[in-house]
């Protein structure tokens, strides 16, 4: 292994080449990223970038001096076009190939468009450095933003827009917001948080089309014939994973790159971060994650089980995912999707500080935290990792 690509310079990438050099890879290591800009954090985008605590500058993941050492082949600004499994070639959108001995692909996602929803002014979504800058811009007191999808990115930006006195409706298809995922109690607990604070919020209702006036949006119309006045309009309705580019490649594409417990998708081709689905055995499901920590996480167990396949181990974390809702931050250990219950298992949602627990079958596996600091939570994310059985968690003792 004396070629190594890595293809997408983001938080997974980056920690993927930098664990590769700290544990002695010394031979060529290309990164390739369809963006101009370095490596740079995306969770803050929808955070201290939109309510203007921070500018781009804030954003970037390590100083240049970082970058230089890591003696990188860094191919920024030139988007992956394919792949040659049998050659071992990565072909560039500029016409260019590059060859490699391992490839590691940390493409990531992108949001998924609201249909006819292109090219129209003050339409967002929420992805690049680029997109939190021109929605920040467009953001001030009295105007009407309206949230289409209140999941997490939708009601992350709702909070930020209301800190700048923005008019913020948030149209969810669901019955309760962020349910599926967290929970009917802890999705109400939130949704009651967004109303105090001003957000209207209308559930079980979809949007059906945008309305333009001189080639701007102006409103968003819904299924039940409502028009919803807005002079812009975020689209939070989920994302596509970044796999276009590898059509003919004959690797296995559904809902992500499809990987085994160790990150391979075929000989010599790895997956990390968002873009990749993964088995993981301590859940014993197939899981894709966009969160940042586990994407940072998956991209060093990699590197170590590339460096010493011998010793390889599988990646079986315990993700880990945060959200800052206003002044609270939510944290959740463990995997909360088709959960099949749930219940408090410490403090009172009523009071704004709670633990949550979430089973699937006979195991606890997840929590989430609302308003506790990170070091209370821990023990919590012990108990997912020894898979505690769901009937004994609610007897396990407190955090001090």
């Amino acid at each position: 292994m004396r070629r190594v690509v890595v293809v997408g310079a983001s938080a997974a990438g980056l920690t993927t080449a930098e664990a590769l050099r700290r544990q002695g890879f010394d031979g060529l290591l290309t990164m390739i990223g369809d963006e101009r800009h370095p490596p740079y954090d995306r969770p803050p985008l929808s955070k201290q970038i939109l309510t203007g605590q921070w500018g781009p500058e804030h954003l970037r993941l390590r100083p240049e001096s970082d970058i230089e050492a890591l003696d990188l082949d860094l191919r920024l600004g030139v988007a992956a076009a394919g792949v040659d499994r049998a050659r071992r070639t990565v072909a560039l959108a500029d016409g260019s190939t590059v060859s490699y001995d391992t490839l590691i692909i940390a493409t990531g996602v992108r949001p998924r468009p609201f249909p006819g929803g292109r090219g129209i002014a003050g339409v967002h979504v929420l992805r690049t450095q680029e997109d939190a800058v021109a929605l920040r811009d467009r953001l001030g007191s009295g105007r009407r933003l309206v949230i289409i999808g209140a999941g997490f990115v939708g009601t992350e930006v709702a909070a930020a827009a209301r800190r700048r006195d923005v008019d913020v409706t948030l149209v969810e298809s669901a019955a309760q917001p962020l349910a599926r995922i967290i929970g009917r109690d802890a999705g109400r607990f939130l949704t009651g948080i967004h109303r105090e604070r001003g957000v209207r919020i209308l559930t079980g209702v979809r949007a059906a089309a945008l309305d333009t006036a001189d080639d701007a949006v102006s409103g968003v119309r819904l299924e039940d014939g409502r028009l919803l006045p807005a002079d812009d309009v975020l689209v939070a309705i989920g994302s596509l994973p970044n796999t276009d580019w590898l059509r003919g490649s004959g690797l296995d594409m559904g809902d992500g790159l499809v990987c085994d417990a160790y990150s391979r998708c075929a000989p010599g081709v790895h997956a990390v971060g968002d873009v990749a689905r993964w088995f993981n055995p301590l859940f014993g499901c197939e899981m894709r994650v966009e969160h940042r920590t586990t994407a940072s996480e998956q991209g060093m167990a990699l590197a170590r089980n590339l460096l010493n396949p011998a010793d390889a181990q599988p990646f079986a974390p315990v993700p880990y995912f945060w959200t800052d809702q206003y002044e609270m931050r939510v944290q959740a250990h463990g995997y909360l999707p088709g959960h099949a219950e749930s219940a408090v298992l410490d403090g009172d949602l009523a009071q704004g500080r709670a633990l949550i627990g979430y089973s699937r079958g006979r195991h606890l596996t997840g929590v989430l935290a609302i308003g506790m600091p990170f070091g209370a939570v821990r023990a919590w994310r012990t108990a997912v990792a020894r898979r505690t059985e769901w009937a004994a968690a609610a007897s396990l003792p407190a955090p001090a």
